[in-house]
C-alpha cells in the first residue's frame, strides 16, 4: 500500500481549497478560459510539475511515467456556464460563509477539478504505481465544444480507464446517457390558406413529432433507463394565409448504450417522413463494469453506483469511464452556486483511498 501521511493530504487539500477560490475570481467562460488555464500551469509549476498545454487544456503525466504500464487519466473542466440572473452574491468573489464556499464554478466543477489535482500531485512521485496517471484540466465542457478534451486525446496515450470529474456526491455514475440532436424538415407544398390548395408541412410535421414522443426503444439499459427523444425547437410558416411548404422541428434523443448514434438514425429514419439531419454523433453513451477495480473500490467504500442522465466529457472518451466528484448535480448551473469546504476535503481523500486501491503495488 502507499504510504502518505495525512499532513500531506491536508497540505493538499488546502492548496486544493486555495486554488479554486483563484479559479471562482477568474472569470473562465467556455472558450474564454486563458487565465484559469494560467492559474492551473501555476499550480502544477508550484508542485514542481511539468506539464503540456495545447490552447486552454493543461495536462500532466506521473513522474515515473511507464509506456509498458496502462495509464489512467484523471479529468475535469475549468470552463464555466455565465451566471443566470438570480444570483445575490458577486459569482466572481470567492465567499465562504456556514463552511460553505460560494462563487460561480465552485460545485460545477471547480471543487472536482482542484480534488483530482490534489490526487493527481499524491501520487506523482510514486515509482511503484501499476498504472501510469494522466491529469488533464480541460476547456469548452460546458459547450460540448471542439477545443476541450476532444483536442488533446490524440496528444494522449491510450487510457485504459478513466475518472471524470464532475459532481455526484463521490457516489458512482457507471454510466451517463450519450446525446443525439437532429434537425427534422417536414416538406409540403404551399398553397393559399382559403381554398382547398397545398400540402401542410405542419400537419406532416405533427404526425412525426407524434411518432417521436411515443416510440419507445426496444432495448432498455439496466442503469440508464429507456432512451428519451424530446422535440425541444419547432419553426413554419410565413403568414397567416399561406400553407407552408416547410416546417422544422429539432428533437433532443438522450441515448443509451443500448444503441450506436447511427442505429438510432437509422430508426427514426424508417418511421417518420420528414428529413433527419444528425447535428453530430461526437457526445456517445459511456459506462464502466461494475466488476471494473475502481468500481469495487468505491463500493468497498460504501459508495453507491447509478445512471447519470447528463453528458459530459466522458461522451468523448472511447474507454470506460467513470463519473465521480464531489459536490451536488443539483447546484450546479444555480445561482450562489456553492460546495462545502468538506466535500473538498471529502472528495481528495476519497479519490485518493479508491485510487490506492487500484494503482498501488501495495
Amino acid at each position: 500500500m502507499i504510504s502518505q501521511t495525512t499532513s500531506r493530504q491536508q497540505a493538499l487539500t488546502e492548496s486544493a481549497i486555495s486554488l479554486l477560490k483563484q479559479l471562482i475570481a477568474t472569470p473562465s467562460f467556455s472558450r474564454e478560459e486563458d487565465k484559469t488555464a494560467l492559474l492551473i500551469e501555476q499550480f502544477l509549476t508550484d508542485q514542481s510539475i511539468p506539464f503540456r498545454r495545447k490552447k486552454n487544456n493543461i495536462w500532466a503525466y506521473n513522474r515515473y511515467f511507464d509506456p509498458a504500464k496502462p495509464t489512467l487519466l484523471l479529468n475535469s473542466h475549468h470552463d464555466t456556464v455565465k451566471p443566470n440572473p438570480s444570483w445575490t452574491l458577486d459569482p466572481f468573489e470567492p465567499l465562504v460563509q456556514d463552511e460553505k464556499l460560494y462563487g460561480l464554478g465552485s460545485n460545477d466543477a471547480g471543487g472536482c477539478l482542484v480534488s483530482l489535482l490534489a490526487t493527481f500531485c499524491y501520487f506523482y512521485d510514486h515509482s511503484d504505481l501499476q498504472y501510469n496517471i494522466v491529469m488533464a484540466a480541460t476547456a469548452e465542457e460546458e459547450i460540448s465544444g471542439r477545443e476541450g478534451l476532444e483536442m488533446i486525446v490524440d496528444d494522449l496515450p491510450p487510457i485504459s480507464f478513466a475518472i471524470v470529474g464532475e459532481p455526484t456526491e463521490m457516489q458512482l455514475a457507471v454510466a451517463e446517457k450519450g446525446l443525439l440532436v437532429i434537425d427534422c424538415t417536414a416538406h409540403g407544398r404551399s398553397g393559399h390558406a382559403a381554398r382547398n390548395e397545398g400540402e401542410n408541412a405542419i400537419y406532416k410535421a405533427i404526425q412525426d413529432i407524434n411518432w417521436l414522443t411515443t416510440y419507445q426503444f426496444p432495448k432498455v439499459s439496466p442503469t440508464l433507463g429507456p432512451i428519451k427523444m424530446s422535440v425541444t425547437i419547432i419553426n413554419a410558416g410565413t403568414q397567416h394565409n399561406v400553407v407552408p411548404d416547410a416546417c422544422t422541428f429539432t428533437v433532443d434523443i438522450r441515448v443509451t448504450e443500448q444503441y450506436t448514434l447511427e442505429e438510432i438514425i437509422e430508426t427514426i429514419r424508417q418511421h417518420i417522413s420528414s428529413e433527419v439531419k444528425p447535428r453530430s454523433i461526437r457526445l456517445k453513451p459511456s459506462s464502466i463494469p461494475v466488476e471494473h477495480p475502481i468500481v469495487q473500490a468505491g463500493l468497498a467504500m460504501g459508495r453507491t453506483t447509478y445512471g447519470s442522465p447528463t453528458t459530459s466529457d466522458q461522451a468523448l472518451l472511447n474507454c470506460p469511464s467513470l463519473k465521480c466528484g464531489p459536490g451536488h448535480s443539483g447546484r450546479s448551473h444555480t445561482a450562489n452556486e456553492f460546495i462545502y469546504l468538506r466535500e473538498i476535503e471529502e472528495g481528495v481523500k476519497g479519490y485518493i483511498a479508491m485510487l490506492e486501491q487500484v494503482v498501488s503495488n501495495g
